[in-house]
């Protein structure tokens, strides 16, 4: 730990006396060894090289972090799977027979898809800014509640413009829940320690596809649900469930740290100390709104080619939840439905293997665009085999190593922006910038599949394999940038850039402050 004196060095000529003062209060605890001044709001945790000035017990952040996990992941789990559920169980839908029930014919399917992404995308910034005003304790059950209950309104739809309109009502109230957990559990995490996090929940996307296949098979399997029949029955079912769970997730979620009823007020500091550490300039963890900030998260360079990379993935991750039931019955069209919906989960399970494998190996590496580059070209095998071959087993067996590649990045992509800003208003920014970016791929995933490319699907296919492609390029290009990026900031003194400066002229710096450093 370097001495009072030596952390006294690290203030800029300009500082103010209250910046000083605020220093010293920091340098104080660190003397102690303690984290409850430097958890205090007005107080800061790094010097101006983002170096921390508070050293923790590795055995009390494990205790404390293994807390963390089981009183925040469970929760925000089930929520985002239903939430995934509600979203992608049109799919299963489909095959039951509500295309036939409601006349949709042409590309009626794929409008009612795409109705659902563009207030999905409208509503994904404001609806995280919302969420950091509300606070996620309150804000993310209730938007869950919300859909679950339109989700159930979906099983009375008697033609497309009722459908096209509760889709497009359930689009504004799912755009606000994975950038909300993943906003959420950054209050909680180390930088390192968030993708593997992220992963747990988003790892239900995958499994909602495996779940979905099962739990449609089961509730397709009633005679009836009350006067529902067939597909109107897995809306109801599924809606109803995820109501449920949002009823719970009022009294288990936990706004931040400092609230948190199951944290002793040790805990507490320490928790707020530890996040505190990595954000260099900051005085408090919870910041108001700010336009500077928000500006900040949006326009991040590593923000705008880590939300291209999410756009280019999520062509294929939302591809294949709305098309997997429709491409198992190219594959086997002669198997019974429940069969069909059955063998679309294998793939799910297998993808989700690799959704916590890889934001794990993130986190012990702390690394997170080498992931992307390892995992496109597992992604470009899958689409390459699908061209190559009319094969049925092949075909099939490319949906499982598409899988393996595709789905861990939802995790690593928010928690490589989420890593790369400093404030909590641009760190809700950034996600909201990433998973915006991310459902526009999705949008066009909606036209990937067209009726007329059946049974092969050639374009859609091709598709993919260019996205993929670009996405290994893209990351290769952003990874040499941010190392470069660095070298350049290691040669700038940064007392010289900091002179005179107010402290909330420094925290508006944001990724613009000299003292801080890309996180690869």
């Amino acid at each position: 730990m370097a001495t009072y004196d030596q952390k006294r060095e690290d203030l800029s000529p300009g500082a103010s006396t209250d910046e000083k003062v605020t220093v010293e209060q920091a340098e104080t605890a660190v003397h102690k060894g303690t984290a409850r001044d430097v958890a205090e709001r007005g107080q800061i945790a790094t010097d101006h090289y983002g170096r921390s000035l508070v050293q923790f017990d590795p055995a009390a952040e494990a205790r404390l972090r293994l807390k963390i996990d089981l009183f925040t992941v469970p929760t925000v789990s089930l929520l985002y799977l239903f939430c995934f559920i509600d979203r992608a169980n049109i799919g299963n839908a489909k095959l039951a027979g509500l295309e036939r029930d409601l006349g949709l014919k042409g590309y009626d399917y794929n409008t009612v898809l795409s109705v659902f992404y563009i207030s999905y995308i409208l509503f994904e910034i404001p609806s995280n800014m919302a969420c950091k005003w509300i606070g996620p304790g309150w804000f993310i059950p209730a938007i869950s509640l919300a859909f679950g209950i339109v989700s159930v309104a979906t099983a009375f739809v008697e033609n497309i413009h009722q459908i096209c309109g509760v889709r497009f009502v359930l689009g504004i109230f799912e755009a606000g829940m994975m950038p909300g957990i993943a906003y959420y559990l950054s209050r909680w995490y180390r930088k390192h320690e968030l993708a593997f996090r992220l992963s747990l929940y988003i790892v239900m996307a995958p499994l909602a596809g495996a779940f979905g296949g099962l739990l449609a098979s089961a509730i397709l399997k009633l005679p009836n649900f009350g006067s529902l029949h067939e597909w109107r029955m897995i809306f109801a079912i599924e809606g109803i469930i995820t109501c449920g769970l949002s009823v719970i997730g009022f009294f288990t979620l936990t706004d931040r740290p400092a609230t948190a009823f199951w944290l002793t007020q040790e805990e507490k500091d320490l928790a707020i100390a530890r996040v505190k550490s990595e954000r260099v300039g900051a005085t408090e963890v919870l910041d108001k709104l700010d336009t500077p900030k928000i500006l900040r998260g949006i326009f991040s360079p590593a923000t705008m080619v880590t939300s291209f990379i999410f756009l280019l993935n999520n062509i294929t991750v939302q591809g294949l939840a709305f098309f997997a039931p429709t491409i198992v019955k190219t594959i086997y069209p002669k198997e019974s439905v429940i069969s069909q919906q059955l063998h679309t989960v294998p793939p799910y399970v297998v993808g989700g293997f690799f959704t916590v494998l890889l934001p794990f190996l993130s986190w012990r590496f702390n690394r997170r665009t080498i992931f992307f580059i390892i995992s496109a070209p597992t992604v470009m095998a899958g689409y390459i085999m699908f061209l190559a071959s009319t094969d049925p087993k092949v075909r099939y067996g490319a949906t499982f190593i598409i899988a393996s590649g595709a789905f861990s990045y939802g995790a690593l992509c928010n928690a490589h922006v989420a890593a790369n800003v400093v404030s909590d208003t641009a760190k809700s920014s950034a996600i909201g910038t990433d998973v915006m970016f991310g459902n526009i791929g999705g949008l066009i995933s909606t036209w990937s599949f067209l009726p007329f490319d059946s049974p092969d699907y050639h374009i859609g296919n091709g598709l993919n394999l260019a996205t993929s492609s670009t996405i290994l390029i893209a990351s290769i290009a952003l990874l040499i940038w941010m190392k470069a990026d660095n070298k350049r900031r290691d040669k700038i003194n940064v007392e010289e850039k900091l002179a005179g400066l107010s402290q909330k002229q420094i925290q508006d710096l944001d990724w613009r402050h000299p003292g801080f450093r890309w996180k690869p």
